[in-house]
């Protein structure tokens, strides 16, 4: 006799429906991972297409969603070709100011785009799913698969590697 749990019974969700709902937050996690609005939509183009094939289990776990955002996040980590030169593009602004200097806005932008530049992948990963995607450490460590600890002490160096360049800039 099998026993059907009540997870095999509801339906699973809809590949194009969760694609529908998290591309945009996808592509803007990209975005901020990369640097570049072309290798972001690569980044998570060739993301969609290994979930497409095995869609029937992950449109079974408890948030699909979460499910995609940690397989952006680990392609981006694993990514040979991508950025080889440890070069970031600048990308196309997100949002558009309201009422802000666009002239001072974008150089600061660009200032971010090539201090995160700066940091190794795993470092300016952690920074990005903190600071955009809010997540908490915890959160972080098991998207990346290490402890806590791992992700504040990758915080750490990266913030401290920041400042030293923050500093190095306002002395000269």
């Amino acid at each position: 006799m099998t026993v059907l749990m009540m997870s095999d019974l509801e339906p699973a969700l809809s590949y194009v429906e969760v694609v529908r709902a998290t591309e945009r937050r996808l592509l803007r996690l990209g975005v901020m991972l990369t640097g570049n609005t072309h290798t972001a939509e690569d980044l998570v183009q060739t993301v969609l297409a290994r979930a497409h094939r095995k869609w029937a289990r992950i449109s079974r776990v408890d948030r699909p969603e979460a499910y995609l955002r940690t397989m952006v996040v680990n392609e981006f980590l694993s990514w040979r070709r991508l950025l080889k030169n440890n070069e970031v593009l600048l990308a196309e602004p997100i949002e558009r100011p309201a009422h802000d200097d666009l002239g001072l806005r974008q150089a600061q932008r660009d200032a971010t785009w090539q201090l995160l530049a700066t940091l190794p992948r795993k470092q300016r990963a952690v920074l990005v799913l903190r600071y955009y995607e809010d997540l908490p450490d915890a959160e972080i460590a098991e998207l990346l698969g290490v402890a806590a600890a791992t992700v504040r002490s990758n915080a750490a160096r990266a913030l401290a590697t920041l400042r030293e360049h923050l500093t190095a800039e306002e002395a000269s």
